[in-house]
């Protein structure tokens, strides 16, 4: 079982920057087909795919609407994956969570990943 911890949200003005953290912990082998995803719940919206991030290969996978202000990265070392995210707007004001899954699965829908972080508020004030 992964366990996962979110940090790094808060309150930006839009068009600021944020990198929010994902802490991994338990039994997983990064060297393995796992995969972390990032999702975000706006307020009265469903939860959304955000970007991916594969820790052996680094590959990334991001939503097409991101317009290239989403960045995920990851350290292997200290097992955290990063989500960069630059020019915030007040759409993007959501709770966000981190999810780990082992591929081959479908990486854009939430029943794929095994195990979830608590989420963590991000708000864009305009």
């Amino acid at each position: 079982q992964v366990q996962l911890v979110e940090s790094g949200g808060g309150l930006v003005q839009a068009g600021g920057s944020l990198r929010l953290s994902c802490t991994a912990s338990g039994r997983f082998d990064i060297n393995h087909d796992w995969l972390t995803g990032w999702f975000r719940r706006a307020p009265g919206k469903e939860r959304d795919f955000v970007a991916s991030i594969k820790w052996s290969t680094g590959g990334t996978y991001y939503r097409d609407s991101g317009e290239g202000r989403f960045t995920a990265s990851r350290d292997n070392a200290k097992n955290i994956v990063y989500l960069q995210i630059n020019n915030l707007k007040p759409e993007d004001t959501a709770v966000y969570y981190c999810a780990a899954g082992r591929t081959p699965f479908n990486i854009i829908e939430a029943p794929g990943y095994e195990s979830w972080g608590p989420g963590i508020q991000v708000t864009v004030s305009s």
